[in-house]
């Protein structure tokens, strides 16, 4: 019969595998951040300019699977939980999108 030590190593080897265990690490720091935020203090009004830029960023740490960190930011920074529509910040920043760029 396998030991304690044992079923927590294995248990913490399969959540790891499953990327269940990093998403529960990240949402225990959102939560944190969010309990320990001074709510005496108000944020400023999140502008149309830092909606688009917090928007952009959390898109690029999404790209390269730094998904952790895009929730700990959309928390901290007040961003909508649902990402905005591409098409949407493709039309606010004027870019022009091509076969190429349209996987990035």
């Amino acid at each position: 019969m396998a030991t304690v030590s044992e079923l927590k190593s294995v248990l913490k080897e399969t959540l790891e595998k499953r990327g269940v265990l990093g998403q529960l690490k990240a949402r225990i720091r959102a939560e944190v951040f969010s309990a320990l935020d001074d709510q005496s203090e108000p944020r400023p009004p999140l502008s149309h300019e830092n909606l688009l830029i917090n928007e952009l960023i959390r898109e690029y740490l999404e790209f390269n699977k730094y998904k952790y960190t895009a929730s700990v930011l959309s928390a901290e920074a007040g961003q909508p939980e649902i990402p905005l529509d591409r098409q949407f910040l493709v039309n606010e920043l004027n870019v022009i999108e091509d076969s190429s760029t349209k996987t990035v």
